[in-house]
């Protein structure tokens, strides 16, 4: 962690001013998750993974003789289990250099100064990144559904991208001015 320095201002193990904030790391850098997200996702996913071997298991009639009609329901229920469980790996994870973005399909690294601005408009269903390079990024980690823990956690998300050093606006011209 940091020390003081004598003007009782936080620096880092280089010495290094740590910015306005006098948080510790382990609450500033914490892992943007959705509040329901994860538990929901883990619980849909133990539902349709108990729920289809039990329907496997204890299935009558024409058919529920057959091995392969078994393991099928089975294999689809393992299957749409672990899609649904994907939603439980979404998160945002900052560190000092940046923020790693893990949405359900994709994972992309980008360093503070990638990101120009952060969105979550009214009708936005997570947060929005726009980024230097002209795209814009979702971070679904920070949804609007979970109400004001979500405008909390992208407010949080803002103070790192200011305190951190954001992107210069790209200005007129830009392939998404509109």
């Amino acid at each position: 962690m940091g020390t003081s320095a004598d003007d009782g201002e936080h620096r880092d193990e280089h010495g290094e001013h740590q910015g306005a904030s006098r948080e510790p790391d382990t609450v500033r850098y914490r892992t943007f998750r959705g509040r329901f997200t994860t538990p929901t996702a883990w619980a849909m996913g133990a539902a349709l993974a108990v729920g289809c071997v039990f329907v496997a298991l204890v299935a009558e009639g024409p058919g529920s003789d057959s091995a392969l009609n078994r393991v099928s329901t089975i294999v689809v229920g393992l299957f749409f289990a672990l899609l649904t469980v994907r939603f439980a790996a979404v998160r945002a994870e900052p560190d000092r250099a940046g923020l790693t973005v893990v949405n359900y399909a994709r994972r992309r690294r980008l360093d503070w100064a990638e990101i120009v601005a952060v969105r979550f408009g009214s009708g936005d269903p997570w947060v929005h990144l726009d980024l230097a390079d002209g795209t814009v990024l979702a971070v679904m980690a920070v949804q609007r559904a979970d109400g004001e823990h979500g405008m909390n956690e992208a407010r949080r998300l803002v103070k790192l991208i200011a305190e951190h050093g954001e992107a210069a606006d790209p200005g007129p011209g830009h392939p998404h001015d509109g």
